[in-house]
């Protein structure tokens, strides 16, 4: 019994002086806030962060809409599909158009005191554009889908495509994701991409424009720059980078936002698995990108780019080395 108030007398000592390491820590990571600049920026009241948890299950939402009975609610009939899409809308809708807000609200400086009633309605403006364009993008998709079945032969069916490709995982984000961005919406759309990015490994843009009829096979590596453009009817492999040369600097050193820097892919294009291809430049329609290769050129409409053929030499003795 004495050693154990023995122990509670030296756990009271040591929680006391753990108890200021503890307020002393937490006054300097108060402090080193302004090193992330994160409390001086947004409308006023210092608005909240978009909620990156919330964002992923309004996207987790959007995709039970767009794929009715795939995702979420599987008991789906001709009688209670309308009823349940309408449900999750109206969810949708107040929970999108929250982030939206939020999102709108902390990319705003030196706004005066109207800048919460300007956020709210241009929140409100975006939200319903947006919803207003997902049966078209629920097209779009299903031209992605089938894609993904008539280009691998390993498909079963469209719906396998659906449940289990990431290729259709990561371009459903992103077509949200870019809609959204062409609204002029602020953070949504990365974490959307990035969402996508972290589960199936491809990196998309939410600014690159990508035409239908699109398929990412396996998937595991692609990156698609900002400023690319993809036509439709193209097929991307594994590890394929449509990325960036260079870019020029401002005066500070600092990269120049909002050039054209990444290629612009035509229609009917296979760029095969790990091809690199960097620049402004344009690979013209119905070529084939051969895998491992490195492209800085424009390509021709119609043409076959391949590494060139390994050679076999015989030494002996190290003759010839």
């Amino acid at each position: 019994m004495q050693r154990s108030k023995t122990t509670d007398r030296d756990d009271s000592a040591g929680g006391s002086s753990g108890d200021g390491q503890l307020a002393s820590l937490v006054a300097a990571l108060c402090g080193a806030n302004g090193h992330l600049d994160r409390l001086s920026r947004g409308c006023p009241g210092r608005q909240p962060l978009p909620s990156r948890d919330v964002v992923i299950d309004v996207v987790e939402a959007l995709r039970a809409v767009l794929f009715p009975g795939y995702f979420g609610t599987s008991e789906l009939t001709v009688d209670n599909t309308a009823f349940h899409l309408g449900s999750a809308l109206d969810r949708i809708h107040r929970s999108l158009r929250e982030q939206i807000r939020r999102g709108l609200c902390f990319a705003c400086e030196d706004l005066g005191a109207d800048a919460l009633v300007g956020c709210d309605a241009r929140a409100e403006s975006a939200t319903w554009e947006f919803l207003n364009r997902l049966p078209e993008l629920q097209r779009i998709l299903a031209t992605d889908v089938q894609a993904a079945y008539e280009g691998d032969p390993a498909a079963t069916s469209p719906d396998e495509a659906i449940f289990c490709y990431p290729g259709i995982l990561a371009i459903t984000n992103h077509r949200l994701a870019h809609a959204l961005h062409t609204l002029g919406v602020p953070l949504i759309p990365r974490i959307i991409a990035e969402h996508a990015h972290s589960i199936t490994g491809i990196d998309i843009h939410p600014g690159a424009t990508i035409g239908e009829s699109f398929f990412i096979d396996h998937g595991t590596g692609v990156v698609i720059g900002e400023t690319c453009t993809i036509g439709q009817r193209v097929r991307l492999y594994q590890g394929v980078t449509l990325g960036a040369k260079s870019f020029p600097l401002d005066k500070d050193g600092k990269p120049i936002k909002g050039i054209k820097r990444h290629p612009n892919v035509e229609d009917d294009v296979i760029i095969y698995s790990e091809a690199t291809i960097l620049g402004p430049v344009v690979i013209g329609r119905g070529s084939v990108i051969g895998g491992n290769v490195w492209l800085v050129r424009n390509v021709p409409p119609g043409s076959r780019v391949t590494q060139g053929q390994a050679r076999e030499h015989r030494f002996e003795s190290g003759a010839g080395i």
